[in-house]
């Protein structure tokens, strides 16, 4: 892997091997925590879905990011997570396309689908923000959870500015 988009794909994805290293079944599915009660795990499997729909449409021509797959054991097994990510990880270590390649994309934007042309990299670089942006709502659900991933930039922009701790 030689490509800067893909590779930042890859260490942020790897963010999640960390994390569910961490995390018991049970942790994983915990839906209790307001205002959402969304899980760890839906926001895991939401990322990997996004992922494997946009290597199912570059194979296809077209990605449609109305139309992914929904892996809900994901949800609940950290190891059939493991799993996916590692599948993901995988074809993004292997991946043998241009990103600069235009690809038609369908996606909702609020008011129905829309057919807007990307470059592939641009796609990744849309699903790596997206990762992050997630990885956010999973910081604050760890936070109510009592769990402490020790990454202080697990769901931390890069661009983002950093608060300085001031010490005396």
């Amino acid at each position: 892997m030689n490509n800067s988009i893909l590779q930042a794909s890859y260490l942020t994805l790897s963010k999640s091997k960390n994390l569910l290293s961490k995390l018991s079944n049970e942790e994983l599915c915990n839906d209790n925590i307001p205002p959402y009660h969304s899980s760890i795990g839906s926001h895991i499997r939401h990322i990997l879905d996004f992922y494997k729909c946009i290597f199912n449409g570059i194979e296809n021509g077209i990605v449609d990011l109305t139309n992914r797959e929904r892996n809900l054991s994901v949800e609940k097994d950290c190891n059939c997570a493991v799993d996916y990510l590692d599948s993901i990880l995988y074809k993004l270590e292997n991946a043998d396309f241009q990103t600069d390649t235009t690809i038609d994309v369908i996606d909702d934007l609020g008011n129905g689908n829309l057919k807007i042309s990307y470059t592939i990299g641009s796609l990744f670089a849309q699903a790596n923000s997206h990762t992050i942006h997630h990885y956010a709502i999973i910081n604050y659900i760890l936070d109510r959870l009592g769990i402490i991933m020790e990454d202080e930039d697990f769901g931390m922009n890069p661009t983002s500015p950093k608060k300085e701790l001031n010490i005396n």
